[in-house]
């Protein structure tokens, strides 16, 4: 059991550690055999020089590395948490070398939280199972998707995938569940180490196997996280998930809302995220990521103080942090901030990350 946060940082450092060794290892052996990103392939994609997709092995390896390593503890939930990620990252690398359709995407992805559900992993919420089957789904795939989507300037999914590990570390000592606290922590160190080599310029891309790999491994961690039962009472903790993710959440809504305002496939790549309409906004690219890591991480503050607070003000806070995604989704929306021009319909090199 775990009672104290210095019992975590052995996992901590042996993820950073392996994914700073694999980092450089894995980008190497991506570029001999063909898997990298190159230049000018689709109209979004700005980087100068060929760039591995290795992102995915290294977390794979990283996260992997304390439960190796160190014997980390797990048990029949964490153990399907860990191979439904292994499927989506071997989907994901399956896409990045050859670039599947939207449907087989979604049909990795849906194999991944198959293996959820059968671990036991799942919401419970309306207490019918067919029900509540399905919000699980919609809930991992959408994470999934919404990393993914996320993922486009260097260093930004990282930075958000490290501050929400980091927070749903500490939401995990609170509720008693030391082997979730575990992974929360090896995907802390994961995130961290690869960040080295991802952030801007970035020397390697997590591409759909990382991405996914990390939004994965996060919805799976906001299921499982259950606080109710050192206590805590839902009305103050429901919300708690949705505010440590909500940076990819907004990231998706606005470019769902777009896209489909457009007239635009979903599934089609473009230069109209969250970060690209702070770029029009004034913001330079460094700062940008920034912005969103910083909202990351007040957004986290927040879901902590609604814990230690009533069930009135813990759901004011929630709700008070909705109408300002809401309004800031409204700005955003502006014509001036959008993208007129976005990839051509059935060109499959311009296909997004994402389903």
């Amino acid at each position: 059991m775990i009672s104290r946060l210095v019992d975590l940082f052995p996992a901590i450092l042996a993820a950073i550690v392996t994914a700073l060794v694999c980092s450089p290892l894995f980008a190497r052996l991506a570029g001999v055999i063909g898997l990298v990103d190159l230049p000018g392939a689709a109209p979004h994609k700005k980087h100068a020089l060929p760039t591995a997709l290795a992102g995915g092995p290294v977390l794979a390896a990283a996260i992997g590395a304390p439960y190796l390593l160190l014997r980390s503890p797990f048990d029949r939930q964490i153990l399907g948490i860990l191979l439904g990620g292994l499927v989506i990252c071997i989907w994901g690398l399956l896409d990045d070398r050859r670039g599947l359709p939207p449907l087989a995407k979604l049909l990795g992805q849906l194999l991944g939280a198959a293996v959820l559900l059968a671990a036991g992993v799942q919401v419970h919420l309306t207490r019918i199972a067919w029900l509540d089957w399905t919000i699980t789904l919609l809930w991992v795939v959408g994470l999934t998707n919404a990393f993914n989507l996320v993922d486009s300037m260097d260093g930004l999914a990282l930075g958000l995938a490290g501050v929400a590990g980091a927070f749903f570390m500490l939401a995990t000592i609170d509720s008693v569940q030391p082997l979730l606290s575990h992974l929360a922590a090896a995907l802390l160190g994961a995130s961290l180490g690869a960040f080295f080599l991802n952030a801007a310029p970035a020397r390697m891309f997590l591409g759909d196997s990382g991405a996914q790999l990390i939004g994965f491994l996060l919805a799976s961690i906001g299921i499982a996280y259950t606080p109710a039962q050192a206590g805590l009472p839902q009305g103050v903790s429901w919300f708690t998930p949705i505010l440590v993710l909500g940076v990819p959440i907004f990231d998706t809504a606005l470019v769902v809302v777009s896209r489909v305002r457009r007239g635009t496939p979903i599934y089609r790549a473009g230069q109209d995220h969250t970060y690209h309409r702070l770029i029009r906004l004034g913001l330079d690219p460094t700062r940008s990521v920034l912005a969103m890591q910083l909202v990351a991480v007040m957004l986290g503050l927040i879901g902590f103080i609604a814990l230690d607070a009533s069930v009135l003000v813990a759901n004011t806070l929630f709700a008070g942090s909705v109408v300002l995604g809401l309004l800031a989704l409204a700005l955003l929306q502006s014509r001036r901030l959008d993208v007129a021009a976005m990839p051509e319909a059935g060109d499959p090199a311009q296909e997004a990350k994402s389903l």
